[in-house]
């Protein structure tokens, strides 16, 4: 498990980062041992229990104990008193499984702990420029990265969800839960996403350690945003061809309480690798870049 970072002075206002300190997860998770593992309570004859961040099993069931032999869903195990599986959504009968290489170990293979860094901002405000300056950045010093764009993902994994309210959330979702396996696997993680609402991004927060996910607001006004218009995605949705667009016709909610806040005015953008340097500042103060 990743030791907690220790937190490190912010900027005064009106600064370019500003820090974010022992804020708690704002969604409640139960989890017992690693989160998502499980683990034997009560010593010999205790139980086998599992869970998962964040959503917790309705039904669970006990396997029988016949002949010395332990039974779950009509097949022998050898050496357990009691195992105990788990309903988790629609997926019943589960069990997690932990294997003996685990987070600590692949950390110390890598020399760097694993984390998510989850850039959000506005359509245009340079999420993905900074995602792929940073990972170039980490790349030459030596550390793995790996950057889950929105719109890349689009292309497959989540391929099949629309832009309306509930599908959002749903890609945000999927988007944790795989940022959450790359930090597990050691990696610094980096999601790219515009995820416009506040609920949606403390869902992703809560699937970790608070410590291992460090939000990045790139705070652009949305003048600076539709005057880059990238895609032509702001004159599509000020015409009216697109609809649910972010800052036009659906709302973006800004960080609360972030780790960093990278600022941008008209004429006075930071560039790509001064706005990745203080990422990357922001990493080695806390601890990632090293085991």
């Amino acid at each position: 498990m990743l030791a907690k970072a220790l937190p490190q002075p912010c900027s005064g206002a009106g600064g370019d980062v500003h820090c974010r300190h022992g804020a708690q997860a704002a969604w409640p998770r139960s989890v017992v041992g690693v989160a998502g593992g499980a683990r034997r309570r009560g010593g010999v004859g205790g139980r086998l229990v599992a869970s998962v961040a964040g959503e917790r099993s309705e039904a669970v069931q006990t396997a029988a104990v016949a002949g010395g032999k332990h039974h779950v869903n009509g097949s022998a195990v050898a050496g357990m008193d009691k195992l105990v599986t788990s309903t988790v959504g629609k997926s019943t009968n589960i069990l997690w499984h932990d294997c003996p290489i685990g987070q600590p170990e692949r950390q110390k293979l890598l020399n760097q702990k694993g984390c998510v860094v989850w850039i959000t901002g506005l359509s245009g405000s340079g999420k993905s420029t900074l995602a792929c300056a940073l990972s170039r950045e980490l790349y030459s010093r030596g550390h793995l990265t790996y950057i889950l764009d929105g719109d890349n993902l689009r292309h497959g994994l989540n391929g099949d969800l629309s832009f309306e309210a509930k599908d959002r959330a749903e890609n945000i979702r999927r988007v944790g839960e795989v940022a959450k396996l790359f930090a597990d696997a050691g990696l610094i993680c980096i999601a790219s996403l515009i995820s416009p609402y506040r609920s949606d991004r403390s869902g992703c927060r809560n699937l970790l350690h608070n410590s291992s996910f460090i939000e990045v607001f790139l705070n652009v006004p949305l003048e600076v945003c539709e005057a880059r218009d990238p895609k032509g995605l702001y004159k599509l949705a000020r015409a009216g061809k697109i609809k649910g667009f972010t800052g036009i016709d659906d709302p973006y909610e800004p960080p609360s309480d972030c780790e960093i806040v990278i600022h941008c005015k008209a004429g006075d953008c930071a560039t790509p690798k001064s706005m990745a340097d203080k990422v990357v500042t922001y990493l080695e103060a806390n601890g990632f870049l090293q085991e």
